[in-house]
């Protein structure tokens, strides 16, 4: 019998579409940033008038349209009305140099610019670089003059479901990598890479809706869109905030927030503030970590001050969630990112492409629903991280006897320092699990003695006095002295990418010069 493909497709623009029906008076979105509340019926009515409003305005499918905004309801807005006319979206990491924002947007063919106010001046600064952009969309009221207004095209256009026909084959958006070894990349997301990837992520962190989330990662990255989308799914309230925003731990208790997403930096951050355990973090149910190393001695404190439930989950921005653990066994295997997702397949190989035993190190691939189809005009990097219909991480790691992943650095990250192979992160756990530590970050230097000197850069607790031999000798104290640092170097802050990576190519960059 010849298969048949169901009648029905599963589509991004059908989340928004279904949840203004299920949850039509619930409030949907609290935009921290501007104070403003909304419900899905609103919310779909507004997302339909920016569809219907980008038609009138020439937008066709396939059309590339960036978008360059905080965390707020109009990026939300922005997403699912794209999503719905089949244009392409790309969501702008604000943090890009003008320069590199303009060379992106060239090199997708964007034709439409949503931005917002706090923008204004890097959009007119780069607009004439721009080589297909011909129209500006401005939120809010301070609308320059080279822009045409946002809520003015909303208020003027049909808030009707757009007719435009589109399937989960089509591409959705192109999301940008975190950019740890230079400019980002471009990957490619279809509507059924988001759309079956939300209930499965929704479910793996027992999202009712009943749940209130603070959405803190930045939603111009898959993160952030998938918490945005994710209550969409559920009928949950999501609270829309920056981080670093003073309010951000106000709006814990102010809007009884049940469950959020971070990056262990921020939890350190958090810490690092004099007035934390003033805030009320009574109605947490749970903390979600992705994105970087988590150590144990951190995941203690979370627990202790923050919120006794952690769950975290692992994968790359192209790959989506590949392995995620719940509260119940990260309390009993604080070391581990979890067991395979629903909807991926997981593997660590040696270099021969075998499979490795429980406890043998070796390269993490994957598979499944929400991984990149491949990698935007770039063929050869499509082949480079596709082998044999496997996703290739380039993260180093290895399973229990349980079947649970533990992460040991990336390929690319490991120092040889003396003849001798150090993983990065392996000393990363040992330095930042002293109490003085609060974030810390492991490169090779050049060394004419070593030919890479492990060299440690700390963020140390402002509150306390820690010298260069005192981390020192606690890492020989702990690991092996070939592991250990021969440098230590205090600093302000690790720089990192929005999804809490860090960037050693700028300390490679930045220290290696001073040897």
């Amino acid at each position: 019998m010849t298969s048949k493909k169901a009648t029905g497709t599963l589509t991004v623009g059908n989340i928004i579409k279904v949840a203004s029906v299920r949850f039509r008076d619930r409030e949907a979105i609290y935009c921290a940033l501007t104070e403003r509340r909304f419900t899905y019926g609103e919310v779909n009515r507004r997302t339909n008038s920016l569809a219907n409003g980008l038609l009138g305005l020439g937008a066709k499918k396939k059309q590339v349209c960036a978008f360059l905004l905080h965390n707020r309801a109009e990026i939300v807005e922005t997403y699912f009305a794209l999503a719905k006319i089949g244009v392409l979206g790309i969501p702008l990491n604000y943090r890009l140099a003008p320069g590199e924002m303009a060379e992106l947007m060239n090199f997708c063919d964007a034709e439409y610019l949503i931005f917002e106010p706090a923008f204004t001046d890097t959009v007119a600064g780069i607009k004439g670089d721009l080589k297909k952009v011909k129209t500006f969309l401005c939120t809010g009221e301070d609308v320059p003059e080279f822009a045409q207004s946002y809520e003015d095209l909303l208020a003027k256009s049909d808030d009707t479901e757009p007719d435009v026909e589109v399937s989960e084959e089509d591409n959705q958006y192109l999301n940008l990598t975190s950019g740890t070894t230079g400019l980002p990349k471009a990957y490619l997301l279809t509507q059924y890479n988001n759309a079956a990837a939300g209930p499965l992520m929704a479910m793996a962190h027992d999202l009712t809706e009943d749940d209130v989330i603070l959405t803190v990662f930045p939603v111009f990255g898959r993160v952030g869109f998938a918490w945005s989308a994710m209550a969409m799914m559920v009928g949950a309230r999501n609270v829309l905030c920056q981080v670093g925003q003073t309010s951000m731990l106000t709006l814990i208790p102010q809007e009884k927030v049940t469950i959020t997403n971070w990056v262990p930096t921020i939890a350190s951050i958090v810490f690092s503030q004099p007035n934390y355990k003033d805030c009320d973090f009574s109605s947490l149910r749970g903390m979600v970590f992705a994105a970087a190393p988590f150590p144990p001695s951190l995941q203690e404190r979370v627990k202790r001050e923050l919120c006794p439930n952690i769950y975290e989950f692992y994968g790359l921005q192209e790959s989506g969630i590949l392995t995620q653990i719940k509260p119940r066994d990260k309390d009993r295997k604080p070391g581990s990112v979890g067991l395979p997702h629903l909807g991926a397949d997981v593997r660590v190989i040696d270099a021969q492409g075998k499979d490795c035993p429980p406890g043998e190190i070796g390269e993490i691939i994957g598979r499944g629903c929400a991984v990149t189809t491949g990698y935007f005009k770039n063929e050869e990097r499509t082949r480079e991280m596709f082998k044999n219909g496997w996703f290739h991480t380039g993260d180093l790691g290895y399973f229990d006897d349980e079947g649970f992943l533990f992460l040991s650095g990336r390929m690319k990250d490991m120092i040889i320092s003396g003849g001798q192979n150090v993983f990065a992160a392996e000393v990363e756990d040992v330095i930042i699990s002293h109490e003085a530590v609060l974030d810390c970050a492991v490169i090779g230097l050049p060394d004419e003695k070593w030919g890479e000197a492990v060299t440690a850069v700390v963020m140390k607790d402002p509150n306390t006095d820690v010298s260069e031999d005192d981390l020192i000798e606690y890492a020989r104290n702990k690991i092996a002295h070939f592991k250990a640092p021969k440098r230590i170097i205090f600093t302000d802050a690790i720089p990192r990418t929005p999804t809490g990576k860090v960037t050693k190519y700028v300390l490679v960059e930045q220290y290696g010069k001073k040897e």
